[in-house]
């Protein structure tokens, strides 16, 4: 047993359901002591085939809510049967303190188990969750409680830390940075391979792939937006995309809109190892985010994946998508709130494949260098299991 206590990480978001946090949490716990911690991970359909296929101390239990507010009647409730649940695991693997995979709804769990039980937390904080104080004063001042009772804040960019320390007047010493990694044994470079390319329809073609969530901060309705111009001087090109989301309806009119039916795939969620190939055989990686009303990209851990592949990278500047790369030796950063900036940028690295190739070998480097999870998973140890003796809840 560690001797430090045992950890609960409530997370909503774990594999097999895709997400960039829940793909963090994944590669940093397997890489801890399996004694250390218990994972409260939400539900999902395929959760039984996924769970038998790992050893990781796993607990299945309902996370997710309709509405993150507490104060009605409705909220109330749901908060409280959430919480009852967990107060359950807490008591029978005899948890001493709690990571807290999000700063609402799971940071709200955290702290009725604070006030309840007396159990410190950890927040994980990765930057988009930010602007919910915009959209509501009551998310507002939820968020302002959990940040405040928590004992340390992980945040996973630079740029997030900056926001987060800034709007709450935090003391350095409450904030530190960890920077999500990748699995640099799995992402790997591959030679090209003809008969992958044409099995996806991209034989020929100039593929420049994007993998998120389709939503809107994601910015691939700029990418769309722009293809008519970047066709008259890359006439080859395809865009690849890969992800599902509440932006698919939008995203197939905007392709009908502009007629670039030919030059767009929107492939939907793919198997990871078909993930994998994409990233190797592509030719380049977008990620075109932008802000949304408050809403940001924190990191970009898709970002890391492509470049491990060993593919040049270009990104919105908003976010922390720039702490991904080392501009320009890797990748590029571009406004994404228009398409010219970015298409001028994509047209330039399609026009030229001795930089794409020098950018994707340096890119390689980079993140063997600097983000490999065996280096932070080393880091996140004494961060996440040596602060639980935190301080108490601070009055906001």
């Amino acid at each position: 047993m560690c001797n430090q206590g045992k950890a609960l990480l409530i997370t909503d978001v774990f594999p097999p359901q895709t997400g960039g946090s829940g793909r963090w949490f994944w590669e940093l716990y397997r890489r801890l002591p399996r004694d250390a911690y218990v994972i409260a991970a939400g539900t999902h359909p395929e959760q039984d085939a996924f769970d038998a296929s790992h050893d990781l101390p796993v607990v299945r239990t309902p996370l997710s809510l309709e509405d993150w507010g507490f104060f009605s009647c409705r909220g109330a409730t749901a908060y409280m049967r959430l919480f009852l649940n967990l107060r359950k695991l807490i008591k029978q693997s005899r948890i001493t303190h709690l990571h807290c995979g999000r700063l609402l709804p799971e940071g709200w769990l955290s702290l009725m188990a604070k006030l309840y039980l007396g159990l410190p937390y950890v927040a994980y904080v990765h930057g988009e969750e930010l602007g919910l104080g915009l959209l509501s004063r009551q998310l507002k001042w939820m968020l302002r409680w959990v940040i405040k009772g928590a004992s340390l804040l992980i945040a996973n960019s630079r740029n997030t830390e900056s926001l987060i320390a800034s709007r709450y007047n935090l003391p350095s010493h409450k904030v530190v940075v960890l920077h999500p990694g990748v699995d640099v044994e799995l992402f790997t470079p591959a030679p090209r391979d003809d008969l992958f390319r044409r099995r996806m329809g991209w034989s020929g073609r100039l593929v420049v792939l994007t993998v998120g969530r389709l939503e809107r901060r994601k910015g691939h309705d700029t990418f769309i937006s722009g293809l008519p111009e970047l066709v008259k001087k890359i006439p080859n090109v395809l865009y690849s995309v890969i992800g599902e989301g509440v932006e698919r309806a939008r995203l197939e009119a905007l392709i009908c809109q502009h007629q670039v039916e030919p030059y767009v795939q929107l492939l939907g969620e793919v198997a990871d190892a078909e993930l994998v190939r994409c990233y190797q055989q592509c030719d380049l990686f977008v990620l075109p985010n932008r802000e949304i009303q408050g809403n940001i990209e924190g990191f970009g851990m898709v970002l890391l994946e492509a470049q491990a592949c060993g593919k040049p990278v270009v990104a919105g500047v908003s976010g922390g998508t720039a702490e991904t790369m080392s501009i320009p030796d890797t990748g590029l950063t571009v406004c994404c709130e228009r398409p010219g900036p970015l298409m001028d940028v994509v047209s330039c690295l399609l026009s030229d494949s001795a930089l794409r190739e020098r950018m994707g070998m340096a890119a390689r480097r980079w993140v063997v260098e600097n983000f490999a999870w065996e280096k932070l998973s080393q880091r996140a140890w004494p961060l996440l299991f040596f602060h639980h003796h935190g301080t108490g809840l601070i009055s906001p």
